[in-house]
């Protein structure tokens, strides 16, 4: 009983997460321009490409501090726990730093990818309107990046 309560209690929010339940969007619905307020945009194409401007690291990659715009592609999928939107970059054209954070390592960072892949979940917000996220950093602490229709889509 004891050796389950240690192993648990290293387990962050998310790393059980199974996703939001929602089922309900459509890939027609997701497509348009998407931002948050870090002045990331990312627009879904209907015909399945995408654009990314300051798009941040996933999970553990977020503190690596790099921000990657570029073409890619995305799908809407859905599985048991709920739908998600995986979007995969196929054509970085740029690559711009985040400031580090106080208290975090400065060291040199690792060259950011050239391509890379994210998985968005989607949810509604209390309006009903669609919302995309994923969580970054430490597993433990549960942080959600959030993109919201872009102002004017």
């Amino acid at each position: 009983m004891v050796v389950l309560a240690v192993l648990t209690a290293c387990a962050g929010p998310y790393q059980y997460y199974e996703g939001t339940g929602l089922h309900d969007a459509t890939a027609a619905e997701v497509a348009g321009g998407w931002e948050n307020v870090e002045g990331t945009r990312v627009v879904l194409r209907k015909d399945g490409t995408a654009l990314f401007e300051k798009l941040d690291g996933q999970d553990f990659d977020f503190e690596d501090g790099w921000r990657l715009s570029g073409r890619g592609t995305w799908q809407l999928t859905d599985g048991s726990g709920g739908q998600v939107v995986r979007l995969a970059l196929t054509a970085r054209t740029r690559v711009e730093s985040r400031s580090p954070a106080a208290g975090t390592d400065t060291a040199a960072p690792e060259e950011p990818p050239s391509a890379y892949a994210w998985s968005f979940y989607v949810d509604r917000d209390q309006r009903d309107e669609l919302k995309l996220f994923f969580f970054y950093g430490d597993p433990d602490i549960g942080n959600t990046y959030e993109m919201t229709r872009e102002t004017g889509s």
